[in-house]
C-alpha cells in the first residue's frame, strides 16, 4: 500500500510539473501556438506631445506588440532629421520637414495626424514686441524661425497677405523656442511664432512682448505626419498597422481620460496638468489620412521647391505609403487623385 501511495505522489508531481511546462510555453505564444512578435521601435517625441507618452505609460504599445523607446527632441523637425543618422526609427513633424525628408532619400509618409484644423491653427500665436502694433511694421525687423520647420513658409504667407515682402525683413534662424524666448526677451529678435498651452503662457508673461494675431487669421493650416525609412515599412508591414492602432488609441484614451493624461505628462516631463488639460482639446490626434492633409502637403511642396529649399522637384504620390494606415483604418483614407 505504501509502495502505491508513493507511486501515486511520484505520478502527481510529473502532472504537476508537465502542466507548469505548459503554461510557461503558453505564455510566450500568441493565438495560434505562435510566438507573440514585438517590434521595437526608437520613436521621436517632444516633451509637449501627449499621445506617445499615454500609450507607452499606459501599456498601450506593449499591448499591441510594439516595444517602445522614446527619444526626445526640441522640435518634431529634429526628431525627423534624426531619422537620417538612424537614431530614431519613426518620426512626426509638420508638412515642412517631411518634405525635406522624402526629397532626400528613401523614406516615406505612412499616415496623418488629422491636426490641420481652425482651432489647432489657432494655437500659434504670434509674439511681437511692443513697439509693433501691425503687420506693417514687421518692415526691417528680425523674425525668428526654428530652424527646419515650416515657419519660413508661415511668415512668408502672413507677411504677403498684408502687403509685406519676406525680404523686407530678416529671419533668424534659432535651435527652439527656448531660444526665441530668451531672444524676444534681450530685443535679439523682434518677433516669434510659439505654440502649446505652456509656451503660449510663458510668452504671455513677457513684459517685452504680445500676442498679435494667431495662425488661424491666414490661410496656412498645419499637418502631421507619420514618417519612417522605406526599409522599415517594407519589413515590418504588420507592426507598422499595430503601431498606428496603438496611437490611435492612446489619442483617444487621453480624451476620454484627461485627467490621467495629465497626470501622465505631469509624472513623466514635468509638464504642468493644466497645459495638458488645454492642449488635449485643441489638438486631438485622429490617424487617417485626408484630403486636407494632402493639400497641405502640395501647398507646401509648391513653396519649398520655388523658393529652392528643395532642390529637386519630386512626386509626392510616390513618396506617400498608405496601405498601412488604410489597412488599420479603412474608413479614413481618402487616396490623393
Amino acid at each position: 500500500m505504501r509502495r502505491n501511495n508513493r507511486f501515486g505522489g511520484r505520478g502527481r508531481l510529473l502532472l504537476f510539473a508537465a502542466a507548469a511546462l505548459l503554461l510557461a510555453l503558453s505564455a510566450g505564444c500568441g493565438s495560434g501556438g505562435k510566438p507573440a512578435a514585438k517590434l521595437k521601435l526608437r520613436i521621436a517625441d517632444i516633451s509637449t506631445n501627449t499621445v506617445f507618452r499615454v500609450a507607452q505609460h499606459e501599456g498601450i504599445f506593449a499591448k499591441h506588440g510594439i516595444d517602445a523607446e522614446l527619444v526626445t527632441f526640441a522640435t518634431p523637425a529634429e526628431g525627423v532629421n534624426a531619422l537620417f543618422i538612424k537614431q530614431v526609427d519613426i518620426a512626426f513633424g509638420a508638412d515642412f520637414p517631411l518634405l525635406n525628408a522624402v526629397s532626400k532619400g528613401d523614406y516615406s509618409i505612412f499616415a496623418s495626424s488629422g491636426t490641420a484644423t481652425d482651432l489647432s491653427a489657432s494655437e500659434w500665436k504670434l509674439y511681437v514686441r511692443n513697439d509693433i502694433g501691425s503687420a506693417q511694421d514687421l518692415k526691417g525687423k528680425k523674425l525668428s524661425f526654428s530652424r527646419g520647420t515650416f515657419i519660413p513658409y508661415l511668415w512668408d504667407v502672413y507677411l504677403a497677405e498684408n502687403g509685406v515682402r519676406l525680404s523686407d525683413a530678416e529671419l533668424i534662424g534659432q535651435g527652439g523656442f527656448d531660444e526665441a524666448y530668451a531672444a524676444l526677451r534681450k530685443g535679439d529678435i523682434d518677433a516669434a511664432w510659439v505654440y502649446g498651452a505652456v509656451l503660449n503662457e510663458k510668452f504671455d508673461a513677457l513684459e517685452e512682448a504680445y500676442a498679435l494675431t494667431d495662425m488661424s487669421q491666414t490661410p496656412v493650416r498645419l499637418g502631421t505626419g507619420l514618417i519612417a525609412s522605406d526599409e522599415l515599412l517594407k519589413e515590418n508591414g504588420d507592426g507598422i498597422v499595430a503601431f498606428l492602432k496603438a496611437v490611435d488609441e492612446a489619442s483617444q484614451f487621453a480624451r476620454a481620460n484627461p485627467a490621467k493624461a495629465a497626470d501622465i505628462m505631469y509624472e513623466t516631463v514635468k509638464q504642468p496638468k493644466d497645459a495638458t488639460l488645454k492642449d488635449l482639446p485643441i489638438n486631438p490626434w485622429v490617424i487617417g489620412f485626408t484630403e486636407a492633409a494632402y493639400q497641405g502637403l502640395i501647398g507646401q511642396k509648391d513653396y519649398m521647391v520655388s523658393t529652392g529649399i528643395i532642390e529637386r522637384d519630386f512626386d509626392l504620390k510616390s513618396k506617400l505609403n498608405l496601405k498601412f494606415v488604410k489597412q488599420a483604418f479603412p474608413d479614413r483614407v481618402i487616396e490623393p487623385k
